[in-house]
């Protein structure tokens, strides 16, 4: 069983591993431009399945990373970062079950705008936090 979504004019959709149930907010500035808000995404590691990917734009937002959207209607669908496999987030709203999902976690909450907050303890990263945990390692022994 595959988790579906699509953009609002339906000329992107897509499948996610079904075992996505987590969703992540970050407040970077990025995400906030870019969705008008905190981004909320589920991470599905794999590239999901898209139908009509040609209908999709890649922004290049860093060294790392790119986010995609549909062309025609504007819905944020994807941030991908790079690599030899790109690692794949799932924008939350465009999946067309959401009952499922469940608040994780929030990053680059130095970033976060005063004018809201969520309910509940969710564990919370800097950004700084959350780039110590994808930086290489320095565990080189150099002789």
């Amino acid at each position: 069983m595959l988790a579906k979504g699509g953009c609002l004019c339906g000329e992107v959709r897509f499948s996610a591993p079904d075992e996505v149930v987590e969703v992540g907010v970050c407040h970077c500035n990025m995400c906030q431009r870019w969705s008008g808000g905190p981004g909320f995404a589920t991470h599905s590691g794999k590239a999901p399945k898209i139908e009509g990917a040609e209908n999709i734009k890649w922004y290049r937002s860093s060294e790392w990373a790119e986010r995609g959207f549909c062309n025609e209607c504007g819905s944020n669908l994807f941030y991908r970062l790079g690599g030899d496999e790109p690692q794949y987030s799932c924008f939350a709203g465009p999946f067309d079950d959401q009952k499922k999902f469940k608040l994780a976690a929030q990053t680059f909450i130095e970033e976060k705008p005063d004018y809201y907050a969520f309910a509940g303890d969710i564990p919370s990263m800097t950004g700084a936090e959350v780039f110590a945990m994808f930086a290489p390692s320095s565990n080189s022994s150099e002789g």
